[in-house]
């Protein structure tokens, strides 16, 4: 122990010896173990941190998928769901199902309507999970029944804030979506499962007459004791395959299991974040190599001094070993350093995400223990990488012979080893600056990308039509029909619409449907996305009709088998042939009648930029009646500002039913940007990485061609004093410079090309092979290490050849 001490206080005499170096290396070291940490953070919140739940690697979700129709990511109906939760615990691989689904949930009472995100769950949702509440209790089964008194349970959130954190909250009644309901617990803090949901109610209450073709629920499922996850796989498609055998709904399903981790996450957010962890590897890999270039100078340096000690009795080992403590305590403290740097990267990482994209509440990105174990363990790793192949070199060499000489032998070698760190250092920049073009390309491509509507004058507003007063449809549309006559009237309004769709809010609804003249049998009918909107939509949007016409005010405001379809729609169902005047069915319920189409509209873009999707889905807009939801939005097209309506609208809509919230009160630019964030936010990631990848490779160039110039200074002074002309002199350092960037690129391509890849399915509106970006990334990085050259050749045209050669 002693020794090793004494090792460590020689290590940090010999650092402090060269303090310009030392601080160089910790602070290179720093930027690539901060830029690791950060997104290690990301990544331990997302992927490696346990759920919590009681156990939740025996929790399953079950998905179901049609592939005629390219859905992958279905839903259960109710009663397929009652019987396969009446079939766990029988001996089968499931112990216990339950599901759930989104709702939103009006509270009324004596504050002002309020609509919260809610979830309508089985009873025993939770119990399931292994959650307690904080206060009160959970839902009993007879709660979740037909016909069973309201009951309602509160996030902590929920309960301070409008509740003001009273404990004898539970037990008392408020109003949920019209509907008497008792609070019965409160759940602990910051659970808000499965997202960022505030409230949650039974699920039987509203759902237990829903047909099978109503496929709405997420379903959870943990597995029996000794059961497998392959078990549960063969379980549920032999369920799947009885249900499509006995009812004609069910027929073409299929169904899967799926880990908790995998529902929760999604495969494009596992991917991303992959992704993102790979990027900042390599920034730890140019500063490794970086550091390696300066340790490889620095022990260079000390040749004379290591020759001296190997020749008084000094082992290689110990010498290999004094070089590495050295590194790891640089290693160290840059890991330090990084931490800090980490700290204010998790900060500005998460105030760049809008409030409204916040992630979910089971998402706590901290640096928190197991984060700063892995910064330790990285900090000692990369000491031990960036001074291992120093300390080999500078104690594999002649050291008697280098005493001999002075300590100047093997400078050769030395220098293309420090070339091909460099080189390394290259390639890895130009794959970061590829994927950060690629990147911010993609963005810059959603941001210019047209929507096929007017974005710059709509203010969209949505309100919910909570309980048995709006259960009618029509009671829907006369509400509805009554506030958009309200808001017509206001000051600058040219246009109002209500749907269930905002374009780009999301929203409406998808079906099987039936074209007239093509019958197909039962299960393997075609799907297609459909709104209800009324009358003025398309003047409201700012989209303009091909041909046709769209509904009129009565039309608009009652159930009429009218339709006004997109392009998409039309060249799938009808290719070639004049859309208007064709007849199409809905078929998720009984006895609909033929819809006409009596419209045509372009291609608008209105359910957002997606990045693997081909582009715009067929869709048809009917009236509204015909999807009279609760959660109805509304456009507002305005000859003013947008967000100049906003307070008028709120004061109408009260005025025309006081117990309806309002909320989501935003224009199209402000839905628009909030559509794209993540383009700009992964970016915007990107970008900086690549940024310090390009500054770490610079300064990579301009360190091994300063040492160059230093080991070259006798041939330049001779060059000089037999007649080489400055800009000869320059030509011949700026040409090491470009040499080891050809090299880079040469080996930096066929990576990027491999990386852009892997991007491939995060880009929007650009090819992944994109020649713009290789090309441009690739003069750049060249056009850096040239100019990273361009200082040391000026220092080299400025060697005395009388100088260089008396100092020989």
């Amino acid at each position: 122990m002693d020794s090793w001490l004494r090792e460590i206080r020689y290590a940090l005499r010999m650092l402090g010896k060269s303090p310009a170096t030392t601080i160089a290396a910790i602070a290179c070291i720093g930027i690539g173990i901060g830029t690791t940490t950060t997104i290690f953070s990301v990544v331990n919140a997302i992927l490696l941190r346990p759920f919590p739940f009681a156990d939740p690697d025996r929790i399953l979700a079950i998905h179901t998928s049609q592939p005629l129709n390219d859905i992958e990511h279905g839903s259960l109906s109710y009663p397929a769901y009652r019987e396969l939760a009446d079939r766990a615990g029988k001996n089968g691989a499931f112990s216990e199902v339950a599901a759930f689904t989104m709702r939103s949930l009006t509270l009324t009472g004596k504050e002002e309507p309020e609509r919260v995100v809610g979830l309508e769950m089985s009873a025993n949702l939770f119990s399931l999970l292994g959650v307690k509440p904080a206060l009160g209790r959970l839902f009993r089964p007879e709660e979740d029944r037909p016909g069973a008194p309201g009951t309602i349970l509160l996030s902590h959130e929920l309960w301070l804030r409008r509740f003001g954190g009273d404990p004898k909250v539970v037990g008392t009644s408020i109003l949920v979506n019209n509907r008497a309901s008792t609070i019965v617990g409160v759940m602990p803090p910051r659970f808000q499962f499965p997202e960022n949901n505030l409230a949650w109610v039974p699920l039987a209450l509203d759902h237990h007459d829903d047909p099978r073709s109503e496929r709405t629920l997420g379903i959870f499922a943990r597995l029996a004791p000794q059961a497998t996850e392959t078990q549960a796989q063969a379980e549920i498609e032999t369920f799947a395959a009885k249900l499509a055998a006995d009812f004609p709904e069910e027929k073409g399903w299929r169904a899967e299991v799926r880990t908790l981790r995998r529902e929760l996450v999604g495969d494009g957010m596992n991917r991303m974040v992959l992704t993102m962890m790979g990027m900042v590897l390599f920034v730890l890999a140019i500063a490794c190599l970086n550091v390696a270039n300066l340790f490889l100078s620095r022990v260079t340096a000390r040749g004379r001094e290591l020759a001296v000690r190997a020749a008084i009795g000094a082992g290689r080992k110990r010498l290999v070993r004094e070089v590495l403590i050295e590194s790891v305590l640089v290693g160290l403290g840059g890991g330090l350093l990084g931490v800090a740097l980490a700290h204010f990267g998790v900060i500005w990482m998460m105030s760049s995400i809008p409030a409204d994209n916040q992630p979910p509440f089971w998402i706590q990105i901290v640096i928190d223990g197991p984060v700063l174990a892995f910064t330790a363990a990285v900090a000692i790793a990369t000491g031990i990488l960036f001074g291992l192949i120093p300390a080999l070199k500078a104690t594999s060499q002649d050291l008697q012979g280098m005493l001999k000489s002075g300590g100047r032998s093997e400078a050769g070698e030395r220098s293309r080893l420090r070339g091909a760190l460099v080189v390394g250092e290259l390639a890895l920049a130009l794959v970061l600056l590829v994927g950060a073009a690629l990147m911010m390309r993609s963005f810059l491509a959603v941001q210019s990308a047209d929507p096929g509507f007017d974005l710059e004058k709509v203010m969209t507003l949505r309100i919910y039509l909570p309980g048995e007063n709006y259960a009618d449809p029509a009671a829907k549309a006369r509400r509805v029909e009554d506030i958009v006559g309200r808001l017509e009237t206001l000051p600058g309004v040219e246009a109002v619409a209500a749907s269930n769709l905002i374009p780009l809010g999301g929203g409406g609804g998808g079906g099987a449907i039936e074209i007239a003249g093509h019958p197909e049998e039962p299960g393997k009918e075609p799907r297609t996305f459909w709104a209800g909107v009324t009358a003025h939509f398309f003047d409201a949007v700012g989209v303009k009709l091909v041909s046709g016409r769209t509904f009129t005010d009565t039309e608009g405001a009652a159930k009429a088998p009218l339709a006004v379809i997109n392009q998409a729609f039309a060249k799938k169902r009808w290719p070639g042939k004049d859309p208007l005047g064709q007849r199409f069915k809905l078929l998720e319920e009984e006895g609909q009648p033929w819809v006409t189409v009596v419209g045509l509209v372009p291609d608008f873009n209105y359910d957002g930029f997606d990045t693997e999707d081909e582009g715009v889905r067929p869709a048809a807009f009917l009236p509204y009646v015909w999807n009279a939801t609760p959660n109805t939005g509304f456009s507002i097209h305005t000859s003013r500002l947008p967000e100049s309506v906003a307070l008028a609208a709120r004061r109408e809509i009260r005025a025309s039913d006081p117990g309806l919230p309002v909320f989501d009160v935003q224009s199209l630019p402000t839905l628009f940007r909030s559509e794209i964030w993540e383009q700009r936010f992964f970016g915007g990631m990107f970008s900086v990485f690549a940024g310090i990848a390009l500054l770490l490779a610079a300064i990579g160039v301009y360190g091994v061609l300063s040492y160059l110039v230093g080991q070259r200074r006798k041939e330049i002074g001779v060059r000089v004093a037999l007649g080489a002309h400055r800009n000869q002199v320059l030509r011949l350092v700026v040409g090491q410079g470009a040499k080891l960037a050809m090299l880079g690129l040469a080996i930096g391509i066929p990576l990027a090309l491999f990386l852009s890849r892997v991007l491939s399915k995060m880009l929007y509106g650009i090819e992944p092979y994109d020649p713009v970006s290789f090309a441009t990334i690739s003069l750049l990085l060249a056009g850096v290490a040239i100019l990273a050259s361009y200082l040391p050749a000026t220092r080299a045209t400025q060697v005395s050849p009388v100088e260089a050669l008396r100092n020989e």
